[in-house]
């Protein structure tokens, strides 16, 4: 048995009911619980290698939609190779007699990290290397053509070295997208999610510029879905004029970095940033001054 496994067990389930075995998949321990799933630390019954096993069960017509989520984030992960996008090996389907779906498991790699709202750095450089590496997840998206929509800070994780896994793909779609219904998190979603409007590579901006707010201020940015009766009875102004600039929050965030993420939240996306591309490369920039700046005040202070 690996440390990992015997660590995993020796965690307990929290009086959670385990089963021994999913499919073929041997489960060593529950992990968490999402959108109508529960999350495993499972083997492989071969190879002894362990995952992370995401299962959803169908108990009810409204659970289709969790079960399509599942499926959504395999087959968009199969399209989509990175290092800060957590890696998906596997997809089990259960069926019945009518070869209705009754049950699904997908199997991922299994990253020891913890969810960037449950745990955020304070360091401006530790930031802004999570920013840098959340958006070159959301840039390998991009360039096969989706849409990751729902980037928010329970869906970035953290490990102990501050490497990042990007996760939860089952909202992704092509770019230009209109989807049926509001989908995304409120204090996080776009102003054209709310209005089901085309999804495009600007909505991950706004939600990993909503997600950039959060963390460097520990407030939430105003969006179109919190902000919707008062938008209604205000007259004057925009959306983005209810936006408090990260540096009026916390004066510890640079001035360039307080605008790019205001320019990431503007309601209308043809005044967002052109692409990912060109945010990951201004956050580089900034990333670069900063420890520039840090290395000058430490050599004067020696001096």
């Amino acid at each position: 048995m690996s440390t990992l496994e015997s660590l995993l067990m020796s965690t307990g389930s929290g009086g959670h009911t385990v089963p021994k075995k999913i499919f073929d998949y041997d489960v060593i321990d529950f992990l968490g619980e999402g959108a109508r799933s529960h999350i495993y630390a499972v083997s492989h019954p071969k190879t002894k290698q362990i995952y992370a096993l995401k299962h959803v069960k169908r108990e009810n017509d409204k659970d289709d939609r969790f079960i399509q989520q599942v499926v959504t984030e395999h087959d968009v992960a199969q399209k989509v190779n990175h290092p800060n996008l957590r890696r998906v090996v596997d997809l089990k389907l259960g069926r019945n007699l009518l070869l209705k779906v009754t049950e699904v498991a997908l199997v991922m790699e299994l990253f020891d990290g913890t969810p960037l709202d449950e745990h955020c750095p304070r360091s401006i450089p530790t930031l802004l290397q999570i920013f840098i590496e959340t958006g070159k997840a959301l840039e390998a998206m991009h360039k096969q053509g989706l849409v990751h929509c729902d980037l928010k800070p329970n869906n970035i994780l953290l490990n102990a070295k501050g490497h990042v896994r990007v996760i939860d793909l089952g909202q992704a779609c092509p770019v230009g997208t209109e989807k049926t219904r509001i989908q995304g998190t409120p204090d996080y979603i776009a102003p054209e999610q709310v209005k089901l409007r085309p999804v495009t590579e600007r909505t991950d901006i706004y939600n990993l510029g909503a997600t950039m707010y959060w963390a460097l201020t520990q407030k939430n940015v105003p969006t179109l879905y919190t902000m919707k009766k008062l938008m209604k009875k205000s007259i004057a102004g925009t959306l983005d004029s209810f936006v408090t600039p990260p540096k009026v929050l916390n004066p510890l965030v640079p001035d360039n970095l307080s605008n790019l993420v205001l320019e990431c939240v503007r309601s209308d996306p043809r005044k967002r940033p052109a692409d990912m591309t060109d945010v990951v490369r201004r956050l580089e920039i900034i990333e670069h001054v900063v420890h520039r700046d840090q290395q000058q005040r430490s050599d004067s202070s020696v001096a």
